[in-house]
This record gives C-alpha cells, structure tokens and sequence, in this order.
C-alpha cells in the first residue's frame, strides 16, 4: 500500500505519519529526512543535490523520485510506505505516477487545518535539535526535549513572521495537487481540528475502508 500524507505545515503530519507506522506497520518515508541522509551518506544522489542546495537552488524532481523510488525498493516487506512531504506540487504528482509505471499512490490522506489554526500553531512551535520532535510552547518551557533531552529552539521559519509566507507558498503549491488526487479519486480529507487521536482514528477508518474495496 502507497500512501500520501497530506497537509499544510502545522497539521500534524509527522505526528500522524509516526502513529500509522506504529499501528499498521507502513514505513514513514520524508523526502526531507531521504535528503539529509543521502547528503550524510554522500551517496552519488546526495552530492548531485548538494551541489544544487549550495546554489540556493531547489533539488530537482528527478532527482527527489530517484531517492523515493530508491527507498520504495528497500521496503517490501512491511504494510506498505507512507510518503511525508512528497510529492508538493501537480507536476511532482505527475511524475511520481509516470515513475511508478502507471500504478500511482494508492490513497491521499489529507489532513486539514484552517489557516487561522495553523498560524497559531506553527508561532508557537519549538523543535527538539536531537530528535527533531515538535512541542507547543507551554511544553518548551524547560529548554530541554522531554523525549530524548536534547535542546528545544523555535525554528526561524516558525517564527509568527515567517508563518503567513509559509502557508501562502503552501497553498499555492498544493491546490492544484489535492485537485489532482481528487480529480483521481484518492483524496481523502481528514478534518484536522481534532484532537491527535481522532484525527488518527478517522486516518485508520479511512485506510479500512480503501482495504475492503
């Protein structure tokens, strides 16, 4: 099973995507965690998108499906795969589909959240520098990860400055693709203004009813 979670920065992806690969076994798969680890491993991929990021370039699509695909390949024996933050854009759809011989993604969950929410949520978000989790800033009083102990710091781009840009980028981006998958069949919206484990829930009901089609 290949799957897509979808939502704005601030919906709870992560989070979500986690909770899945602990209840029904799917492997979290980001493009932006694929992008570190090649580069870390400077594996032939990882250089040829250093050498774009040491531009200010973005890493182009093909080069994005090829870490993909590459991770599609090592994860056969589980459930199926979760794709985090891929594809963003119609054009990264498309090409994802051409790339997986014409099968595509099998199911779009996509996890939605006004804006007015997320600009709340995202100004007051800290991350963990360890282990990369995200808190709410009640819970970054102590400076210190409650996970793993590692430093808390708010992200320049979770700045209240930066959010509004983010989510306008956002959307502008990703209409088009929830209209692609809609326009295919595979989006399946999940209102994402509920607490953690409803909107969970509603991600799992949704996945058992794709099961028995």
């Amino acid at each position: 099973m290949l799957l897509v979670l979808l939502g704005a920065p601030g919906a709870g992806k992560g989070t979500q995507a986690d909770v899945l690969t602990d209840q029904i076994g799917v492997a979290h798969v980001s493009s932006g965690d694929l992008l570190r680890e090649h580069r870390a491993n400077k594996t032939e991929l990882g250089t040829q998108a250093q050498s774009y990021m040491d531009k200010g370039d973005l890493v182009p699509d093909d080069l994005v499906i090829k870490m993909v695909l590459g991770r599609l390949d090592q994860e056969t024996d589980g459930a199926g795969v979760v794709l985090d933050g891929f594809p963003r854009t119609e054009p990264q759809a498309v090409a994802l589909d051409a790339a997986l011989a014409g099968k595509g993604i099998d199911c779009v969950l996509y996890v939605k959240v006004p804006e007015d929410e997320l600009v709340q949520r995202l100004g007051g978000r800290y991350n963990c520098r360890s282990c990369s989790r995200p808190f709410p800033e009640e819970a970054a009083g102590s400076g210190t990860c409650p996970v793993c102990g590692g430093e808390l710091y708010q992200r320049e781009d979770d700045k209240p400055e930066a959010v509004k840009n983010r989510l306008k980028v956002y959307d502008e981006q990703t209409s088009p693709l929830i209209n692609y998958y809609k326009g295919q069949g595979k989006l399946v919206e999940i209102n994402g203004l509920q607490k953690v484990d409803e909107v969970t829930s509603d991600l799992l009901k949704s996945l058992e009813t794709l099961a028995t089609k």
